[in-house]
This record gives structure tokens, C-alpha cells and sequence, in this order.
């Protein structure tokens, strides 16, 4: 984690990329959580975060209107439109954080090189209240309590993660 503390891509901000499968649940709500934390620190200026998904099949959608309406309840308005990972993004961002190890294992079979393979992260590394799991599940096909898990591990992660690139 250490290596990639300072912008590896040519600009003063640090470029986070948030992933799942299809863009639509996870990832778009890791961003909105990013996104409101650094507002909150006021640390605008020294970040940029995007998201995508490893699948390319919800290319162009909202994130999940059940999703949407969880996050909003939160306070966090989700209006990313989903798109499928690039082999740009492995150069154009600095950390690019996974949700789950497929997630993982398909970014690291498809890194163009091992430096950008180490840009790789799994999210639940940065979990700090919820240390029993290993991932963030997709919610896709489970009910109410399935989003209201993610959105607490994306805090959660989300709030280790900003406060670990503060601390460096």
C-alpha cells in the first residue's frame, strides 16, 4: 500500500478506482461514500475516484435503483453511470481497490504489467469495525439487509482507506 501513497500518474490528485462486477451496487456506492468523505475533510482537491466493473453487460446505467434508494436514505446520492474496466485505468489511476477476490483475481489476470497488478487492492483490508469479513458481498440477488451490509462495510472501508492515503 505503502508504494502507491503518492500519485504515480503525472497529476497532483490521487486517483482511486472503485470495483465489482457490474457496476451497479457495490462499486458505484464505494465511490459516493469516497466521494462525501474526502468532501467532508475538505480534501477535494487531492483525490479523484471513479468506478467500474468488471462486467460491461449494465454499461450506461444507474447504479441499481435499490442500491440507490439505501444510499439516499444514508445521505448519498448515487448517479455514476456504470462502465466495464479499461486497460487505460490500470495507468490512469493509482490504486485500484476491488470488492471481492474474483474482482481481484480477474484485475490481476488482465494487469497489463506487475507494477499495475500491485495497484490492486481488495477493499475489506481497510475494514476496521467489521474485521470477520473478507470481502464486500454483492447484493444483487439478496433482499433489504444485503444493502444495508454493503453500505456498512463501505464506511467502514472506505473511512480506513482515506484515513490510511492521510496518514502518508
Amino acid at each position: 500500500m505503502n508504494t502507491y501513497i503518492h500519485s504515480t500518474t503525472g497529476d497532483n490528485r490521487y486517483k482511486i478506482l472503485f470495483v465489482c462486477l457490474g457496476n451497479i451496487c457495490r462499486s458505484p456506492a464505494a465511490q459516493g461514500i469516497m466521494e462525501q468523505l474526502i468532501a467532508r475533510r475538505g480534501v477535494q482537491d487531492r483525490f479523484y475516484v471513479d468506478s467500474a466493473g468488471t462486467y460491461g453487460g449494465h454499461s450506461g446505467s444507474l447504479p441499481d435503483q435499490r442500491m440507490r434508494v439505501h444510499a439516499r436514505a444514508r445521505g448519498y446520492e448515487l448517479t455514476h453511470r456504470s462502465r466495464q474496466i479499461t486497460a487505460d485505468d490500470f495507468s490512469r489511476f493509482d490504486l485500484i481497490v476491488v470488492m471481492d477476490r474474483n474482482n481481484l483475481h480477474s484485475l490481476q489476470h488482465h494487469s497489463p504489467t506487475t507494477f499495475e497488478e500491485g495497484k490492486v487492492v481488495e477493499i475489506a483490508k481497510f475494514l476496521r469495525l467489521h474485521p470477520h469479513h473478507d470481502s464486500v458481498p454483492d447484493p444483487y440477488y439478496d433482499g433489504a439487509e444485503g444493502f444495508e451490509l454493503v453500505l456498512d462495510l463501505l464506511e467502514d472501508a472506505c473511512t480506513g482507506l482515506l484515513d490510511t492515503l492521510l496518514q502518508h
